[in-house]
Order: C-alpha cells, then structure tokens, then sequence
C-alpha cells in the first residue's frame, strides 16, 4: 500500500514540475552559491570544534584534567581509552554553541526571516558569526572561550533558519535538490577547510595554533556578511512582505530567465492569501491545524533522527575519538581530513542523484549502508579495543574505513537531505515558523549528542556505537513508510503529497485532504 501511496506522489511531482517556465540562469546560482556560505560557517564550527580539543596546548591551557588523563603514564592513574576525554566542561565547549543557536531560532530568527526577509537573516546570522570568532580566537579563559562559542551560536541560529528557506524558494523546482544539497556541500568544505587548519595549526611550536582555528571561523561569515548585502531577496519573502505585484514578477522573471512566470507567481501569492486569511500567527497555525501535522513531524523527526546517527559524535569529536584508539595528535587531525574529504565527494554525488533518483532513495539506501557500517565499528571496537592500549594498525585502518564508509553514506542521504527535506515541505504561510522548529529539533538533540557523547562512550564503551545503529534502524523504517517523494514537485505544490499518502491522508482528514488537492 505504501508503495503504491508514493509512486503517486512521485508521478505527481514530475507533472506539476513542468507548470513553470525557465532554467538555471547564472543571476540564481551566484545568489546561492553566496547563501550556501552559511554552511560553510556551520561545516567549519564542527571540523574546528572537535580538532581543537585534541590540541595538547588547548587542552593544558582550558582543560588540564583533561591533559593530565592524556600524558598520564600506566597504572591507576591512566584512564580508560573510552573515559580519556570525559569531561562535561569540554563538551560544554561543543555544545554552548548550539545552546545559544537554539535560543536564537525559536525566539528571534523566525521572527526577522519571516518579517524582514532571508537576507537581513543572513546579514544578521554572519555579523554575531565575526564576533564569535574574534572573541573565541583571541580567549584568556575558558569563560571567554565559551562566551565564543555561544556567539557563534547566535550566528548560526540565524544562518540555519534562512538560508535553507532561501535556497529552496530561490531554485527552480526541477533542480531544488540541488541547489538545496548546496548547503551540506558547503557544511562538508567548510570542514574540510576546518581539519586543513587544525592540521597546520597542530604544528605551529608556539602552541598558539588554536587560536588560528578558532580566528579563521571569520572567513566565511565575512563572505556571508559581505554577500547577504547583495544578494536578492527570495519571491516568496517578497510576496510575504506585501510587496508590489510588478516588483515580484521582474525578480522572477530574472532568477528563471524567462517571461514565462505568471503560473509560479499566481502560486505564491495564492499561498500568502491563505496564510493572510488564516489569521493566525505561523507557529500557531502550524501547531493547531490537522493539515500540518505530516509537515510537523518531518520538521522535529528528520533532524532529530539524523543527530542520533552519531554523526554528529563522529563529526564533534573524530580527532579525539581517533587518539582514544592509540594515534598521535597528528595522525588524528591527518586521518580526520582523509574522512572529511570522502563525505564531501559523496555530498557532491547527492546533489545531481537527489533530483534524478528521488530524496526517498537515498535516504533508504543511505541508512542501510550506515547501519552497516555503525554495527561493524562497534563490533571491531568491542573485540579489539579495551580499556587500555591501542589498536592494532591493521585493526586501526579497517576501523577508518568503517568510519569512511559510515561518512560517505551519511553525506549521499541524510546529511544533505535532513536540510532538504524539511525546507521544501512547508507552504509559505507556515514556512519560516516550519524552519524554525526544524532548525530547533537539529539543535536540541546535537546539543544532547555534543553534551553526553563523551560521557556515553566512557560508560558504554563500544556499545554506544549499537546504541546509534538501532536509532538507524528507526530512521529507515520510518523514511520506507511515512515519507513521500517530492522530487520535481514546485515548492508551493508540495501539499498534494500528504493528502495522497496512505497514513497521512488519515491524520489530516478528507477536508484538509480535499482543500490540499485544490491548490
């Protein structure tokens, strides 16, 4: 039944798909390669976070307990491979970033995106991003140094609510995917730049080598800030604002490269009036209406399932993680960088696959090879790593491959699609109070993940890996029965697919079905 319910779908997409004129014009890709900076700002936070705290001058000068558990010699005094890093006061390091991100797109970034506009978000987003690298690059404490991260985290409240929404409207449906993937291809640059510092940064003998990490958080929150000024506002924000007919038609008519943009525009506008009409605030209506409950739940479970991945645990802490199992510094930081460019050609994949096979695919596909692949880390960690002494070489290589196939797997499905997904699903009256709580789930659980991750592996040890496998398990059994295609689809047509589907056409009632299938 199921399958039946999203071929539908699927089929669907791909007709209304070919309503509206024009292409890919130069004007829309420069405009999003710009935004897509916002993912480079998030990519370089995960890549320097998890370096950082590996550095041996960063941790005697922030975290000495931390240090001495490192150098500590054999006997009572050494701790357990899986307990070397556990320390809540590091991982509050992590996670105060997303703490303060979180407070930010629940009170005050939906606000601004859905009022003001994308790019005075992103304006925003960028200029708290440059003051939470020079107060990080230049910390005397490790209040400063969190002080920091939760400016930064200010930033990327604001970066993460608009710059998905601004890709996904500003795209033309038939390649929304992969402007959209756009996001995480930079998310995966922006961490490889990250693992490239951390690497030289390791190096430098003065022992100041964190401070060049944590600095150079600045270049691109410079770009965003600088090309937040000049980019474009979205048609839809646009129309949302109560701007002129005629103005939102020209901007159109420029980002599609074609006259032909009436049948598009006559699709925003219709989904304004009905968020005008509705009289209700965004959030509210997204909450209180049966027509919104299938968006609602992609919004809180996709990003709360692709936090408990372990992605992120992998992603934070990779340089750690590596020197728990007997690597040096800088084999850790060099090891890191190998994984972070296979995620990356992987993610690159992801943005052509998305719109030729379907997000359905690969999210599918993506979980059983992750699950795979998280079971085998496990099992490898169980048999060979104990509380003392490293792995063997060839037990060490075999587990970064595992770990490479985990990455590769993640970043072609649900490292991309996790910000594709839910930016595309929305219709316009509820889309930024939608981004918001999507942003906001992401948040929650990475800050559970940042926060515990370490204290987790110090108490289940190679369990915790069969803890993050079975949530994997969850996730694609989900994704096969409750999430429909919507490749091609145009974005303001996207509520046909819940009144077709077998379980959700139940939940939101055969009148909301009904008023879904006029639009």
């Amino acid at each position: 039944m199921a399958v039946g319910g999203f071929a539908a779908a699927g089929g669907g997409g791909e007709d209304a798909g070919r309503r509206y004129g024009g292409g890919v014009t130069a004007f829309v890709a420069l405009s999003c390669v710009t935004a897509a900076m916002g993912g480079a700002i998030f990519g370089y936070d995960i890549g320097t976070a998890g370096g950082v705290s590996s550095m041996d001058p960063f941790l005697r000068a922030f975290f000495p307990d931390v240090y001495r558990r490192m150098k500590a010699g054999g006997g009572a005094a050494r701790a357990s491979n899986y307990c070397r890093f556990d320390s809540q006061l590091l991982t509050l390091f992590t996670s105060s970033l997303y703490i303060a991100g979180l407070l930010t797109a629940v009170l005050l970034a939906s606000w601004v995106t859905a009022r003001r506009g994308r790019r005075p978000s992103m304006a925003l987003g960028g200029a708290a991003y440059l003051a939470g690298a020079a107060v990080s690059g230049g910390a005397a404490n490790v209040s400063m140094a969190i002080l920091g991260r939760a400016l930064l985290g200010v930033g990327l409240g604001f970066a993460n609510q608009a710059v998905p929404l601004y890709l996904s409207e500003m795209a033309p449906a038939r390649y929304r995917g992969m402007f959209s993937n756009g996001f995480q291809f930079s998310l995966c640059l922006g961490a490889l730049l990250a693992t490239v510092v951390n690497y030289g940064a390791a190096k430098i003998a003065a022992g100041w080598g964190w401070r060049l990490s944590l600095g150079l958080a600045a270049v691109p929150a410079a770009l965003l800030t600088v090309g937040a000024v000049f980019l474009p506002e979205t048609p839809n924000s646009l129309v949302q604002q109560g701007k002129d007919r005629g103005e939102v038609r020209a901007l159109l008519q420029k980002i599609r490269g074609t006259d032909a943009v009436d049948a598009e525009l006559d699709d925003i506008v219709a989904a304004s009036a009905t968020a005008q009409e509705g009289g209700a605030g965004g959030l509210r209506m997204l909450l209180t209406r049966r027509r919104y409950r299938p968006q609602l739940a992609m919004a809180v479970l996709i990003p709360s399932f692709t936090q408990l991945t372990g992605i992120n645990a992998i992603g934070f802490y990779a340089p750690v993680l590596l020197r728990s199992i007997g690597m040096g510094e800088s084999a850790s930081l060099l090891s890191t960088i190998v994984l972070v460019v296979i995620s990356s050609a992987a993610t690159l994949a992801s943005m052509f696959a998305a719109d030729r096979f379907g997000r359905r695919t690969l999210l599918l596909a993506g979980g059983a090879q992750m699950l795979a692949a998280e079971v085998l880390i496990g099992a490898l960690m169980a048999a060979k790593l104990g509380d003392e002494g490293g792995l063997g070489r060839a037990y060490a290589l075999a587990l970064l491959l595992l770990i490479g196939v985990y990455s590769t797997g993640f970043g072609w499905s649900w490292g991309p699609l996790s910000w594709l997904v839910p930016s595309e699903i929305f219709p316009l009256e509820v889309r930024s109070a939608g981004q918001s709580v999507t942003v906001a789930s992401g948040f929650v659980f990475t800050i559970l993940v940042a926060q515990f991750f370490l204290a987790m592996l110090c108490r289940m040890k190679a369990w915790l890996f069969f803890f993050f496998a079975g949530w994997i398990a969850v996730m694609t059994a989900f994704v096969y029965l409750l999430l429909p295609e919507t490749k091609g689809l145009p974005i303001e047509q996207i509520d046909k697919v819940w009144a077709e589907h077998w379980f959700w056409k139940r939940v939101i009632g055969a009148d909301e079905a009904q008023a879904s299938e006029k639009l």
